[in-house]
């Protein structure tokens, strides 16, 4: 969640609303929204550790002519994903 510096767990059962993000070499960096049982939506960060209820359907879109690499930002101050292309 914005702002805070530790993981936190939302409990009980949750359906996955979205789920964005970056999986490569470099690690994972992954936003997600779910909503609970009355319709409440939370959303964050993804942590290590998370799990499925029954299942999660993702698709992973494989981009080997680029590269995505974190690196310092020197106008925000956090490593922000760099894009570069391969070619």
């Amino acid at each position: 969640m914005a702002g805070k510096t530790e993981p936190g767990t939302v409990e009980g059962c949750l359906e996955i609303l979205t789920l964005s993000g970056t999986v490569s070499g470099n690690g994972a960096h992954l936003h997600m929204s779910a909503a609970d049982t009355e319709g409440r939506v939370t959303g964050g960060h993804v942590a290590y550790g998370c799990t499925a209820r029954t299942t999660a359907e993702v698709l992973l879109v494989l981009l080997p002519d680029w590269s995505f690499t974190p690196e310092p930002d020197p106008n925000s101050g956090f490593r922000e994903l760099l894009l570069r292309s391969k070619r």
